[in-house]
């Protein structure tokens, strides 16, 4: 039976794990950190969302960073100390600009299957992650972002979402805490949140009772191919052990870039920061008063998500600032004032911050597939929709090294 190595114990490679061992392979996970989904897999905004797979290249985009370089609480802020790695980066997101309605249809399209997979997983192996599937409104607050959603509507559409426009009434009918102002909303019925870490630990649980090993606390300090065969150097401490495998996926995150290079493949992720908040429900009137539908506020680029009765998640901004894992008082603030402006019922003594590093392709786009060795395989690099993607991603890598005539199962 082929061994494969799955680096990476986020969602992503939980997921691959998983699928994996259904295909009868045997699988390690190997994660630096002592427990699974601890990095980005950790606190993220929570949503399921087909109708967020918008790509971010949109000329609009850069005119907003531009923009906002300059303003520490902007929802897009861009270091502008330059490196290769960052400008590469741009210069394939600024050639990737002409595929920004045929991305944006694909990854609505691969949302959808993600759902049916993930949701058929999480029955058949009884995890409860804090599944809402009460749909995502996306709010408007002019009509020019208005006008821009219905024509990424019609996108969404052709990926076979479907939503639909919303008046400033419908959307009280439909979220009755929300507080404010609005010119107009769009709403999918059929989108969902959850606790993305709840979920990726109850997987990691039946990917051990079907055999999957993992190797936690784990760092891997080199990873060489020749061909017909992967060793991987873990270490631990002071002590360093390698094992040959028959092939590996590389689910990496952010570290991916690197892990590609040492096997000859280039995989440009940069490393995008997010935020996030989890605002702990104590008190009855602030459960009463805390949203049960999931929104998508598109002036800040803040979600929102409630897990469970007694929390609720807000998250969301982008951050190009490399390697840099800080939690900013002046990133976190935002979220808690948008909590006050939206939802003022809310009692926001006690607040969690969180930040995690989205592992970010160029075209938006994951990169699921093979690599030059014919024993190397990738899925990483889903950005924003990590938790979106997952299951259908994990499914066609499943089958890509299934198909592969070096990596049959038996």
């Amino acid at each position: 039976m082929k061994t494969i190595a799955v680096i990476g114990g986020g969602i992503t490679g939980v997921t691959t794990a998983y699928a994996l061992a259904k295909r009868g392979y045997t699988v390690t996970v190997i994660e630096k950190h002592r427990y699974t989904g601890m990095e980005t897999s950790f606190a993220n905004g929570g949503q399921l969302s087909a109708s967020n797979a918008e790509v971010w290249n949109h000329s609009s985009t850069l005119l907003k960073g531009i923009k906002w370089m300059l303003t520490r609480d902007a929802p897009l802020l861009v270091n502008p100390t330059p490196s290769w790695h960052k400008l590469s980066w741009f210069a394939e997101f600024i050639a990737a600009i002409p595929h920004y309605h045929a991305n944006t249809v694909e990854t609505a399209r691969l949302a959808i299957a993600a759902r049916k997979h993930l949701f058929a997983w999480a029955e058949d192996e009884n995890i409860d992650f804090d599944a809402k599937r009460k749909g995502i409104l996306h709010i408007y607050r002019d009509k020019a972002s208005f006008d821009h959603a219905a024509n990424v509507t019609r996108m969404l559409a052709q990926g076979g979402l479907e939503r639909r426009a919303v008046t400033p009434s419908e959307m009280r009918a439909i979220e009755p805490t929300l507080a404010g102002n609005y010119y107009g909303g769009f709403f999918t019925d059929s989108d969902a949140t959850g606790d993305i870490h709840k979920f990726t630990v109850g997987l990691a649980h039946a990917a051990q009772r079907l055999g999957v090993r993992f190797m936690h606390g784990r760092e891997v300090a080199g990873v060489v191919t020749d061909g017909s065969a992967v060793s991987i150097s873990v270490g631990r401490g002071n002590d360093e052990e390698t094992t040959v495998f028959d092939g590996v996926v590389v689910c990496a995150g952010t570290a991916s870039r690197s892990l590609a290079a040492s096997l000859g493949d280039r995989v440009n992720i940069y490393p995008v920061k997010g935020y996030s908040i989890t605002v702990n429900l104590h008190d009855a009137a602030s459960q009463a008063a805390a949203p049960t539908v999931s929104l998508l506020d598109d002036a800040t680029k803040l979600v929102t998500s409630r897990l469970g009765d007694e929390r609720f998640r807000v998250a969301g901004t982008a951050e190009f600032n490399g390697f840099n894992r800080d939690i900013r008082a002046d990133r976190i603030r935002p979220l808690v004032d948008w909590v006050h402006e939206c939802f003022p019922g809310i009692n926001t003594r006690s607040v969690v911050p969180w930040a995690g590093l989205r592992p970010m392709m160029p075209t938006m786009l994951p990169r699921v597939g093979r690599g030059k060795s014919p024993c190397v395989f990738y899925n990483t690099g889903h950005g924003h929709l990590g938790w979106t993607l997952s299951a259908v991603t994990a499914d066609m890598i499943g089958d890509i090294v299934k198909r592969s005539h070096w990596m049959q199962p038996h």
